[in-house]
């Protein structure tokens, strides 16, 4: 057994936990609560236009009515099901005006529904995708000022900054490293047993460490405020800025002309 399993076995038991977290404190970090997420959102949404991108899944879109109750000018849903009965039902007792909208938040459809928000919120969504980076550069497109995102994590691997794990498709011994369960969580789907094809995004693809996530964001277009940090989760604050990665197709008398560029060059070789 590896130390790295070592420490993540540890931080998988309660009292490991809660002194991984005095420590931290100690250390002066921002440590990070699930139950702390309604604060952010009312700190942020309050006179701003906002999205909820994965609104439903166990909550039923509390967060786009916690954000139109502090203030938000205007508020969207969005996910790949619903809306739920309870979504509804809330949405009639307090005369809401969140509005829904079905669909994959990555989608080029989907986003020109959504429209620029200038708060996002992404909680619980990240790890779900097979392409997490898709997902960042999705909700690029759709933030104006601020993303506050959260999302399950792994704990940073020494010496290796940006590691991450690829969960489909683990052996039942592999992925009994990563289940949850002694710390309260209940079933994830592709690590509590095998990879589901079926359930789609239902299914855990991911375990990315902070660091990796925090790369992939920064890559996205996003500036890193705020870092609460958890043992098995990451909750950011981001600032959208300009972004630093992106490609953009040719048209075809360019693609011509770059094609004939890097053949006369003998560049574009087998390795």
């Amino acid at each position: 057994m590896t130390l790295y399993s070592v420490k993540v076995k540890v931080l998988k038991t309660h009292r490991g936990n809660a002194a991984w977290r005095r420590w931290r404190m100690l250390r002066g970090d921002e440590i990070g609560d699930y139950g702390r997420l309604p604060d952010l959102v009312r700190a942020y949404a309050a006179g701003r236009t906002f999205a909820d991108i994965g609104c439903m899944w166990g909550v039923n879109g509390e967060y786009s009515f916690v954000a139109e109750e502090a203030g938000a000018t205007a508020v969207t849903g969005v996910d790949v099901f619903g809306p739920t009965p309870e979504f509804e039902e809330k949405r009639r007792a307090r005369g809401s005006s969140v509005r829904f909208v079905l669909g994959d938040a990555t989608s080029a459809e989907t986003i020109e529904q959504i429209g620029v928000a200038d708060v996002v919120l992404c909680a619980g969504v990240l790890y779900h995708h097979p392409s997490p980076f898709d997902v960042l550069t999705a909700l690029r497109r759709i933030c104006g000022q601020t993303l506050i995102l959260r999302t399950a994590s792994i704990p940073e691997i020494p010496g290796l900054p940006n590691g991450a794990v690829y969960y489909p498709l683990l052996t039942d011994r592999q992925r009994r490293l990563w289940n949850l369960s002694s710390l309260g969580l209940g079933s994830q789907l592709g690590i509590t047993g095998p990879f589901e094809p079926d359930a789609g995004y239902g299914n855990w693809f991911w375990g990315m460490t902070p660091s990796c996530l925090m790369t992939l964001a920064r890559n996205a277009g996003f500036a890193v405020e705020r870092h609460a940090r958890e043992a098995f989760a990451t909750t950011l604050v981001c600032r959208a800025v300009d972004v630093p990665f992106t490609h953009r197709l040719p048209g075809e008398a360019e693609a011509r002309a770059l094609g004939g560029a890097i053949s006369a060059a003998g560049i574009a070789r087998p390795q």
